[in-house]
């Protein structure tokens, strides 16, 4: 009998747990659900505010910084979201998509935050990152709520300022031919280039424009240089590079350098200029030195001066603080991410490959070029399987680079080492990267070569040949074009030893 009574009591209490159990999981189920809809509710207030916005010629720098803040959140919540919604479909049977927590990739900090953990169970690293994630989500919807709740006066001042015409594209053909993520810097600039300089001496004033090698520096001066109001402002606008410096060059604007903008209209005696200077490297001291006395003489008063480089020793050669430019935030890479992969179908349609992208997405570390030579790879083929084998070659890439030489393979060629190009056709030969340079798309000797076949295992030329890389539809329409070896596989010319960090 007692046995009898003990097992009874124990499948009762079994059943009771069990039931407690699940209504917990229940209630936090449904609280989660409850929270990724509020979520979704004011982020589709925060989108039809932005695009409210951004149609609206806006001058005032604060609200400027206000419509920055709500982009931001709007790129951290959109991210957010899309975590909740595809990161269930990233553990499927196949265990392909999080892959094993390569430890290589825990060296970039934005990768662990949609990476399973390593070294537990599926239903551990839902409890885990479940925890973690719920909490992230509140504080994000607590700060969207009072972000748009502080924006009431933001609403009604922008009542205020003028509509900018545009044509009704849709959002994948809006990003494929704007400049995203730099509206901030690019009203900065402005702000500077039509602000009359407090020192009063009539020297021109200096601005200098700071960042890594394709991280938008050019398109940034390009846009900056083709807005009216900057145009209104200066009769000519000219650029130089670093080998067409000279005192010469400085003092007859019209007969040198690249003459992007010239009012034939205006009197030589109010006419103001800009002059963009385009720097791959640093400059001298005493050559600065030189070349600015040299522009005070010929430049007159409210004339600017604009200095690109990736060399931070230029930011001392300036008269106002240098703008640095660096990579966009995980957030808002994801989202420019998503619509080049995507084009024109929807990502919830598509679970399992927003999933996918989510991870390629986080190993590109936030380089426009990789996003756009991946993106629209993977747009031409939404198929799960083809998803899955670009994210296995790109994690492969990431790892032998990072495993061969311990740097980012564009740190690695920055610096002067070569790459080896990932591909997803098996063959004996390996195609080597030295040197990626632009140059202007209506320039002659364009090779037909793309990276696209270089990927596919079509790039059959023996020995030394160039690909592009990618085409920018933005301005200034540069053609990214990579030179290339092809070489046995085992027969490297890549350097072996460690780079010394």
């Amino acid at each position: 009998m007692e046995p009898l009574l003990s097992a009874i009591i124990s499948d009762l209490l079994s059943r009771a747990l069990s039931m407690l159990i699940q209504r917990y999981r229940r209630s936090k189920a449904e609280e989660t659900e409850h929270k990724l809809q509020r979520l979704q509710r004011v982020l589709l207030r925060v989108d039809a505010m932005v695009e409210e916005a951004e149609e609206r010629h806006i001058t005032n720098q604060a609200m400027l910084r206000q419509l920055d803040m709500l982009r931001q959140g709007m790129y951290g919540g959109h991210c957010m979201l899309d975590t909740f919604r595809y990161r269930v479909h990233g553990h499927g049977d196949d265990d392909e998509v999080s892959g094993d927590g390569d430890v290589v990739l825990s060296r970039f900090s934005s990768a662990k935050r949609f990476l399973s953990f390593p070294g537990s169970s599926s239903k551990e690293q839902s409890t885990v990152i479940d925890a973690e994630n719920l909490k992230n989500l509140e504080k994000m919807l607590d700060g969207l709520e009072t972000l748009m709740g502080d924006m009431v006066e933001f609403a009604v001042f922008l009542e205020g300022y003028p509509r900018i015409c545009r044509q009704p594209y849709s959002e994948y053909l809006v990003l494929d031919r704007v400049m995203f993520g730099r509206q901030m810097e690019k009203e900065t600039v402005i702000n500077f280039l039509l602000r009359p300089e407090a020192t009063g001496d009539g020297n021109p004033g200096v601005l200098r424009i700071v960042g890594a090698a394709r991280v938008g520096k050019s398109t940034l001066v390009e846009h900056v240089c083709l807005d009216e109001r900057v145009r209104g402002y200066f009769s000519s606008i000219v650029f130089f590079t670093g080998d067409d410096l000279g005192a010469d060059n400085m003092a007859a604007l019209g007969r040198s350098g690249v003459i992007k903008h010239q009012d034939l209209t205006a009197s030589s005696s109010c006419g103001r200029s800009l002059v963009v200077i385009e720097l791959t490297g640093a400059m001298e001291e005493e050559t600065w030195r030189n070349l600015y006395c040299s522009a005070a003489r010929s430049m007159g008063n409210g004339d600017k001066i604009i200095i690109t480089s990736r060399s931070e020793k230029i930011a001392a050669l300036g008269t106002t603080q240098a703008l640095r430019l660096k990579l966009l935030p995980q957030e808002a890479y994801w989202y420019f991410f998503k619509v080049l992969a995507f084009g024109s179908a929807n990502p919830d349609d598509h679970p399992k490959l927003a999933s996918l992208g989510m991870e390629i997405a986080t190993l590109m570390n936030g380089s426009f070029l990789g996003a756009n030579i991946v993106g629209s790879l993977i747009r031409a083929n939404l198929n799960v399987q083809f998803w899955r084998r670009v994210l296995h070659c790109v994690r492969d890439f990431l790892s032998k680079h990072l495993l061969t030489f311990g740097m980012d393979p564009t740190d690695l060629l920055e610096n002067g080492y070569p790459l080896y190009a990932w591909s997803m056709a098996r063959s004996r030969n390996v195609v080597v990267i030295h040197k990626i340079y632009q140059k202007r798309t209506t320039q002659n000797g364009v090779p037909k070569l793309t990276a696209h076949d270089i990927i596919a295992g079509r790039a059959t030329h023996k020995g030394k040949f160039r690909a592009v890389g990618w085409r920018s539809s933005v301005p200034p329409y540069y053609t990214y074009v990579f030179n290339c070896v092809s070489q046995t596989a085992g027969c490297s010319t890549a350097r072996k030893k460690r780079p010394r960090q």
